[in-house]
């Protein structure tokens, strides 16, 4: 690699921030994605989502259903730059039942923001995320939102953070006050108070900031009284003698995360949150991979030339084109068009001829990317889940894992005309890990089974199949309430009487049971094969 090019490569490197919005549903993900793309001039005004009556959708939501019902379903990536560091942010689904998409966009962060509802604290789908991330090696950044809401004590929510995650929490600012009387907060490090008010100009969401010495706020217009002062002194004091300390290492480490409080929607805390995101976060790093000979190998983001994978598919963003997008991560090297790559899993030689840039529906060729970018490459059916592309080939990246689906129901076309329709609009979606197909390992004969984590993940389908496809379905709802793979020689494998065997998109076994109990037992029938929750 010639040594400009080298340069220039760790230069791109060292500016780029690739990371996820991690949250339980409502607790404000979109909003604060919405206010950062307000900050880095993306947009003039944020559009938050807020249902079907609200005016304005979220610019990161693209998908019609989305915007009516004003949840993020699918992960959208898209990049922009924010005060010279060129930010990819991978803005996940928050609701449980598509966890498994959330799952996979994880892979291709390198660090995360996870949002936490101030009245409600640390909830169920957090939790989940959390681990995901520990799992994922990724440090995590804590935003306290909604502070402009009656909410929990800040002492109580660190506490709570740290008993539930099991990670130490170090407030990096500290509110002032809560609820309507929520007027700022302070910066711990040099105890200044950073004052907010809203901005009603048109155009502008941004709050008008006033920076005083934390003594003089009581001073100001800024709604901040002498006891709320009071309190807020009390509080940094008690932080520095109790309080965790904040180390690079550690964070880096996920041995702790800084915390932030603030108000997505307006806008309070918002900025400081993201001036230091950019400032702590790591930059692109060292990824493993297997080697085609078997070892394990480290492709270095500067030293190794451009390779990527695959970690969401995404059809119909364009419904005039009926197209299909393949979001890759670039892992090292750079992307130069009409680049010539080896994939992997297919084993030949392929042309990236037009990636694309994303945001939301506007797709902009681009001409080079770098380690950390996320690129949308036009998907003739060349790509699935998890593949490796790369200008060296003979390796790829570690498999991302296919977790076990709960829900299952037989599918069948309203209108079974339109069966070419169904296994078109399936066969798509399939690839998209948007559901799991299975068909009977015995009957195939029988109508196949849709699989999922979740039942809104069968209202998409539906609405999917209906409003891109053409095709109404109906479900049948099987007595199943779990799944695992079986590892072994499955004609000797002891399937309990009310278990069904299937057989999976990629030919594996899958059984699915019952109960849990049904479950357990024919683990313990079966000490000669493995029964697992997920699979490479």
């Amino acid at each position: 690699m010639e040594a400009a090019t080298a340069k220039t490569i760790r230069e791109e490197t060292r500016r780029r921030r690739t990371f996820a919005i991690i949250s339980h549903p409502d607790a404000g993900k979109t909003t604060l994605t919405e206010k950062l793309l307000l900050y880095s001039g993306m947009i003039r005004t944020a559009g938050m989502v807020g249902g079907r009556k609200s005016n304005k959708s979220a610019a990161s939501d693209w998908m019609s259903m989305e915007q009516e019902r004003g949840i993020s379903i699918t992960a959208s990536a898209m990049q922009f730059t924010y005060k010279g560091t060129v930010i990819n942010v991978l803005d996940t689904p928050g609701h449980q039942d598509f966890s498994e998409d959330t799952y996979r966009t994880l892979t291709a962060a390198d660090s995360a923001i996870m949002v936490i509802d101030a009245a409600k604290g640390v909830e169920a789908q957090t939790r989940k995320l959390f681990e995901v991330c520990r799992m994922s090696g990724i440090p995590v950044l804590t935003f306290v939102n909604k502070m402009d809401m009656p909410g929990l004590d800040p002492i109580d929510l660190m506490a709570e953070v740290e008993e539930v995650l099991g990670i130490e929490a170090s407030p990096y600012n500290w509110p002032i006050g809560s609820g309507k009387a929520f007027a700022g907060v302070v910066h711990r490090a040099d105890e200044q108070a950073y004052l907010y008010r809203k901005v009603a100009a048109a155009g502008s969401q941004m709050p008008e900031v006033s920076k005083v010495p934390l003594e003089d706020a009581a001073e100001t217009d800024y709604r901040v009284t002498d006891d709320v002062l009071e309190q807020v002194m009390e509080d940094v004091e008690l932080l520095e003698v109790a309080g965790n300390p904040y180390t690079h290492e550690a964070f880096l480490n996920r041995e702790i995360t800084p915390v932030f409080f603030g108000s997505a929607l307006t806008g309070f805390g918002v900025e400081m949150l993201f001036d230091v995101f950019v400032d702590i976060t790591p930059a692109p790093s060292p990824r493993p991979a297997d080697h085609k000979n078997g070892s394990e190998i480290i492709i270095d983001p500067v030293e190794k030339p451009f390779s990527a994978y695959v970690f969401k598919l995404q059809a119909n963003m364009d419904p005039r084109h009926r197209d299909c997008v393949a979001f890759m991560r670039i892992n090292s090297g750079r992307y130069e068009r009409n680049l010539q790559v080896k994939h992997d899993r297919l084993g030949r030689q392929i042309r990236l001829s037009r990636p694309h840039s994303l945001m939301v529906d506007d797709r902009k060729t681009i001409e080079e990317a770098f380690p950390g970018d996320v690129i949308g490459v036009m998907n003739p059916g060349l790509f699935a889940i998890g593949d490796t592309v790369s200008v060296d080939g003979g390796f790829q990246f570690k498999p991302l894992p296919q977790f076990q689906p709960e829900l299952f129901s037989r599918i069948r076309p309203a209108d079974f005309g339109k069966r070419k329709s169904l296994d078109k609009g399936l066969k798509q979606l399939v690839a998209e890990g948007a559901i799991q197909l299975l068909e009977d390992w015995v009957d195939t004969g029988n109508p196949p089974i849709v699989a999922a984590v979740g039942q809104l993940q069968f209202e998409v389908l539906q609405y999917r199949l209906k409003d891109e496809y053409k095709v109404g379905v109906d479900l049948q709802k099987l007595p199943y309430d779990c799944s695992a793979w079986v590892i072994g020689e499955i004609s000797t494998f002891k399937k309990p009487i009310n278990a069904l065997l299937t057989r999976d998109q990629y030919g594996r076994p899958l059984v699915l049971f019952s109960s849990t109990w049904e479950k357990d037992y024919a683990i313990r029938e079966n000490p000669e094969h493995q029964i697992v929750d997920y699979a490479t």
